[in-house]
């Protein structure tokens, strides 16, 4: 676990650019709480102590304003930037590198049991208030705009914005941090 704590905070230096040190980072970033009480809440609840792990995952809402599902799946230095508002369902399965703003949603759309949260592919990108619906696949390294509201796939390398959210191809010296924030992919 110690391996995962320093490359969580690397991760949230890396990524937020009021970032400070270890120590503010490792205190103060409800983010990491939360991704850190999902590892223990995952481990308990692919052992079977499901109302344990949900009780945990409630509890870690209740504290940090993000809700994760402990049956869904994350990958390595997973970082939540902000954070409130924040709902991972049970289904969803994340990759490694991803990085969520505030208000994000990877929700489902039916009542069906099975697969019915989203899938994020590596150093994918997720700007605030984005929805993604459904049992969709968001390719690796793509970016999905402020507020997009995606119930498609998109193909790795995309930028995906809008309501209903399309994809284009994303261009290959397209900075991450300015696609999430420019004015023209925010709704």
């Amino acid at each position: 676990m110690g391996l995962h704590v320093r490359e969580d905070v690397e991760a949230a230096r890396r990524r937020d650019p009021a970032a400070r040190g270890f120590l503010e980072i490792a205190s103060l970033y409800p983010g990491l709480h939360a991704v850190w009480a999902h590892r223990v809440n995952h481990a308990l609840w692919r052992r079977g102590f499901r109302f344990v792990a949900r009780a945990g995952s409630q509890l870690t809402r209740w504290l940090t304003g993000i809700e994760i599902h402990p049956g869904a799946s994350i990958g390595r230095r997973f970082f939540i930037d902000h954070g409130m508002g924040v709902v991972i369902g049970e289904t969803a399965e994340i990759g490694d590198d991803v990085m969520l703003y505030h208000g994000v949603t990877l929700g489902g759309t039916t009542m069906s049991p099975g697969k019915r949260h989203p899938t994020l592919g590596d150093g994918v990108a997720v700007g605030a208030g984005a929805k993604i619906l459904g049992p969709v696949t968001i390719g690796a390294h793509s970016a999905v705009g402020a507020n997009a509201v995606v119930t498609k796939d998109a193909p790795p390398y995309s930028v995906v914005v809008g309501v209903p959210a399309k994809a284009r191809p994303r261009a290959t010296d397209e900075d991450t941090r300015r696609v999430l924030m420019a004015p023209e992919y925010m709704i």
